[in-house]
């Protein structure tokens, strides 16, 4: 008797476990497909979950942006691995740029819905912040000369090379993937070069 207890109960949450699962990627499909704030209502239905299902699994949207952001972390940090960081400025700034681009393309959807959202979820805009912090460390990673810029220099490089730049240069002025990168690594070029 208690093996068909223990059976049944490992079945009760492999179930909720599948039912988190689907809540949290129908969340992520929504967002990709643009929808900037889904509702509860919107992921249950997608999730193919009753709405109390959903609260049942997450008290608030709160937990359920941050168990997706979780979810999503080790992808996007694989999207800024790289073993080589070597070469010439311009060839570093070059490669900088591309992978940078190419993960900010390939991300647009997400960082624009959890922008915004933000001012809603104060754990959401501290991971954000997070996030930020490691992609200054990590431009700082591929181009350590901009340490020892002034500080004006500096932080125009990290506004240069960031997504809000991009975003810009792709979405709002229409520009293709190789002219966006070519600004971007110009006008990095120019800031860290500049004597």
């Amino acid at each position: 008797m208690a093996l068909n207890i223990v059976g049944s109960s490992d079945g009760r949450r492999q179930r909720s476990e599948r039912s988190q699962t689907a809540i949290i990627e129908a969340a992520l499909a929504l967002m990709e497909e643009g929808t900037l704030v889904p509702t509860a209502q919107q992921i249950a239905d997608r999730a193919g979950v009753g709405i109390r299902s959903f609260f049942r699994h997450f008290a608030d949207m709160d937990s359920l942006f941050l168990a997706a952001d979780e979810m999503l972390m080790d992808s996007y940090e694989a999207l800024f691995l790289v073993a080589d960081r070597d070469g010439s400025l311009s060839n570093r700034v070059s490669r900088a740029v591309e992978l940078y681009g190419n993960a900010f393309d390939s991300l647009m959807q997400m960082i624009l819905c959890t922008k915004a959202l933000l001012w809603r979820f104060p754990k959401l805009k501290e991971n954000y912040a997070w996030h930020q912090k490691r992609l200054r460390k990590e431009l700082e990673l591929w181009l350590p000369e901009v340490a020892d810029l002034p500080k004006d220099r500096r932080e125009a490089v990290h506004a240069v090379a960031s997504f809000e730049m991009w975003h810009r240069l792709r979405e709002h002025q229409g520009l293709s993937y190789g002219a966006s990168a070519d600004i971007v690594t110009g006008m990095v070029m120019d800031l860290v070069s500049r004597s």
